[in-house]
């Protein structure tokens, strides 16, 4: 990694963690990107350059997983061969998330803060959107194809969110890969044969 590129990440992770403590300490709606910026010690313009808005610097796994998701190149042709791929692609950003050690911060805030659900909700949409047009444009899958294992991906990733956050509430502590493995399997065992 160059210099460039640790500054980068050095930035990302400032910028997450000041959006975080802000918004544990403020709320969502008292946050601005002016407050993340002076906690940082950067300007607005520098947040912009590596978040669009304060609620992507709270939760840019998403992007991540978009990112991610975009550089897979499957060697299979079938549907269910490349739905594989891209569940093991997933399966490396949640382990991602959960190394960088905010995954339990970001579940709270979703729990807390409902506003936050919303853009959650958005985020799947772009997923989704991208992921059926990448795979469509690629000539991988045909549309309906496409869009189903774009949809199962996302759904994959939301249900080991959601099962996490249900976890944490209850007050159980559970491995969150160990989740996602699971969602993954009953997500399986949903189509014998």
């Amino acid at each position: 990694m160059g210099i460039r590129d640790e500054h980068r990440a050095r930035m990302l992770v400032e910028i997450q963690r000041a959006a975080l403590d802000l918004v544990e300490e403020n709320g969502l709606d008292a946050t601005t990107v002016a407050d993340i910026a002076a906690r940082v010690g950067i300007s607005e313009r520098t947040v912009f350059r590596y978040y669009s808005s304060k609620v992507h610097a709270l939760m840019p796994g998403q992007q991540g997983l978009i990112d991610a998701l975009m550089t897979v190149e499957s060697a299979r042709s079938d549907p269910a061969g490349i739905l594989h791929d891209l569940l093991a692609a997933s399966r490396e950003v949640f382990a991602h998330e959960v190394e960088r050690r905010v995954f339990r911060r970001v579940s709270r805030l979703l729990m807390r803060e409902p506003d936050l659900l919303h853009a959650v909700a958005q985020q799947e949409r772009v997923l989704v959107e991208t992921l059926r047009t990448a795979l469509t444009a690629r000539g991988v899958l045909p549309h309906l194809q496409a869009h189903l294992v774009a949809e199962v991906v996302t759904a994959a990733w939301r249900v080991a969110w959601q099962s996490f956050d249900r976890e944490e509430l209850e007050g159980r502590d559970r491995d969150p890969l160990s989740l996602f493995d699971e969602t993954v399997r009953e997500l399986g065992g949903l189509f014998p044969g």
